[in-house]
């Protein structure tokens, strides 16, 4: 009881700085970006607008133990998204050919974006864990383009999956 205590502390603090930093909020327009994919595309969050939803998560680095169990619990549950009409985007600083070779290696279905100079992630307001780990936070975007969820975990990756398939499945 006394760690789950500290891990709460913990959190309440990381919340408090987010909700300090100017970050996006639920129910705010998602703010725009243009990123290159694991393949060298450009893509545009606009070009998403409604066609689908989307699912922007943001997470630490390619081939570590907890992105990739997220990335994996995201292509296993891929179909799923699908059938509520939505894409998945993976959002980290890694390059576009570390991308590439994460997304094969682990036969990941849906796009991967680099953003190496942390543009996308600060336009976000996306934190950082202890000062200095990228965070791990998952926004759910409807087809008009507003974000309807909001989830920030980074002890808990495979959480972010079940949270947005489940906002998904109540806004469908």
């Amino acid at each position: 009881m006394r760690n789950e205590s500290a891990l709460w502390r913990l959190h309440r603090a990381i919340d408090r700085v987010w909700n300090m930093s100017g970050s996006v909020k639920i129910g705010d327009v998602a703010p725009d970006f243009t990123l290159k994919d694991q393949r060298g595309q450009t893509v545009n969050l606009k070009d998403f607008l409604g066609k689908k939803a989307v699912v922007l998560y943001f997470y630490p680095k390619d081939n570590s133990p907890g992105c990739t169990k997220e990335a994996c619990k995201f292509r296993d549950s891929y179909e799923d998204f699908k059938d509520a009409g939505a894409e998945v985007i993976g959002v980290s600083s890694q390059s576009e050919e570390s991308h590439s070779i994460f997304s094969t290696t682990f036969a990941l279905p849906f796009i991967l974006l680099s953003d190496e100079e942390g543009k996308v992630r600060s336009l976000y307001g996306v934190p950082t864990s202890l000062g200095f780990l990228p965070g791990r936070v998952t926004y759910v975007i409807d087809k008009g383009g507003i974000i309807r969820h909001i989830f920030s975990s980074q002890l808990n990756p495979e959480k972010h999956v079940e949270e947005a398939l489940r906002v998904l499945r109540s806004i469908k």
